[in-house]
């Protein structure tokens, strides 16, 4: 059983390892005067596994239109899959990538 998160003690806008075993991320969510925690990420998938993959995720998800922070898209656009390059990490075990 995971350990229920201190909205209080997190910092705002600064995305960490979610206690949740389903998602990558967690972040607590500050805009226009609202608080929202936010999980994001599949666990079970890698990422940034080539440029390629990177440019296929950002048009597949509209990168570009995200904009709202209270949002898992705008957050999973701009910690996951944002800038240029792709990460080194190999594909998780048992699953097919491009190399």
């Amino acid at each position: 059983m995971r350990k229920p998160l201190d909205k209080k003690s997190m910092p705002c806008n600064k995305p960490r390892k979610s206690p949740n075993p389903n998602k990558k991320r967690v972040v607590k969510a500050c805009a226009n005067g609202k608080e929202k925690i936010i999980h994001f990420g599949a666990s079970g998938y890698g990422h940034n596994y080539s440029p390629g993959a990177r440019k296929s995720f950002k048009a597949r998800h509209n990168c570009s239109s995200a904009t709202n922070k209270l949002t898992a898209k705008y957050w999973a656009c701009k910690n996951l899959w944002a800038g240029p390059g792709g990460s080194k990490a190999s594909c998780p075990k048992g699953r097919k990538c491009k190399k």
